[in-house]
């Protein structure tokens, strides 16, 4: 039991620094263990290298921020960790990702050797109309963008423009295989036929005529839903809410459509109105947790209602213009 006591009451003074501050790719890294208890090092340098040694260095073939972890004695809190950045002679930008699917949010970082602090503009240009930025507030002059791509491409093309203390140096350019990937569809019907839009979490790619998902949006219904072994009726619902035109049920919520979107409690309480404009059509989807609906305004989407008194922190967001929905239905098996 004391030497138990001991142990746990031993300082964890687990502590490493490295030169140079600012090292280069194929450049020797010395890393200095401060330490002053422990018999045994393993060191990780997030690089698929390792170590043993106390006071060891490393050599890192390419450019990047990497996580180096020393451990003491193999105990789990006794440990240190710092992130070390790598730099190349010529400037270039990388991203932790290598491989790239449409609609799913990626990060370029520009990796430039400045020991000297100079002082750096950056310039990001997008050469696509099918990459954009994954924030509308993202500026094109920082040292990393976040960007999205709309639609697969053999060779997208992503260029930064660097000036140094006033020198302009060659456009750094890179290109990307950008791949499809599978998800979720919303479908609707309208007079001019059946559409289908894919969903990639908020984001959706443009509405296409299809004829696929027919047979779902003809099966598809709001005036009828058997919930918890239960039959609920529109006409039932009508007692409650005389305005409903539909309704939905999930998460014992249930979602109405009059004048207006809605939501209450299962049992009547703590009616919420969610949108004021009047609702063509609406759905749920309850395996990604959506509400969607159409108004005169366009189609739109947010996450399920989650709190008791049916307040919300999430707010509605467009998923296309289109005016003439009269029907709405999740197709939930991957296109």
């Amino acid at each position: 039991m004391l030497c138990c006591t001991l142990i746990a009451c031993q300082k964890n003074d687990v502590s490493f620094t490295y030169s140079p501050e600012a090292p280069k790719a194929g450049q020797k890294v010395s890393f200095t263990n401060h330490t002053t208890t422990g018999q045994d090092w393993s060191w990780d340098f997030g690089d698929n290298g390792t170590s043993t040694l106390k006071s060891p260095s490393h050599t890192y073939k390419k450019p990047g921020t990497y996580r180096v972890v020393l451990r003491v004695d193999n105990r789990s809190y006794w440990t240190a960790t710092q992130q070390i950045t790598v730099y190349d002679t010529v400037p270039t930008f990388t991203c932790e990702d290598s491989v790239f699917y449409v609609y799913k949010d990626f990060t370029f970082k520009a990796n430039v050797y400045n020991p000297f602090n100079y002082d750096i503009q950056y310039q990001w240009v997008l050469n696509t109309a099918y990459c954009l930025p994954a924030d509308t507030a993202e500026t094109y002059d920082g040292s990393s963008i976040s960007v999205y791509f709309t639609r697969p491409m053999d060779e997208a093309l992503l260029s930064l423009r660097l000036t140094i203390e006033g020198d302009t140096i060659p456009t750094i350019e890179k290109t990307f295989l950008i791949q499809d990937r599978q998800t979720n569809s919303l479908l609707f019907r309208t007079p001019n036929g059946d559409y289908r839009q894919r969903i990639f979490n908020s984001r959706a790619e443009d509405p296409k005529l299809d004829e696929s998902g027919s047979y779902i949006l003809d099966l598809e219904q709001d005036t009828f839903q058997t919930y918890n072994g239960h039959d609920f009726t529109l006409s039932e619902i009508k007692e409650v809410f005389p305005e409903v035109e539909g309704f939905h049920i999930a998460n014992r919520k249930i979602y109405l459509r009059a004048e207006g979107l809605w939501v209450a409690n299962i049992d009547g309480a703590n009616l919420v109105q969610i949108d004021e404009t009047p609702c063509a059509a609406m759905t749920l989807d309850t395996k990604d947790s959506r509400i969607y609906w159409a108004n005169e305004n366009g189609v739109w989407a947010m996450p399920f209602i989650g709190s008791d008194n049916n307040k919300f922190v999430s707010s509605p967001y467009a998923l296309n213009p289109m005016t003439n929905v009269t029907k709405i239905a999740v197709d939930s098996e991957p296109k």
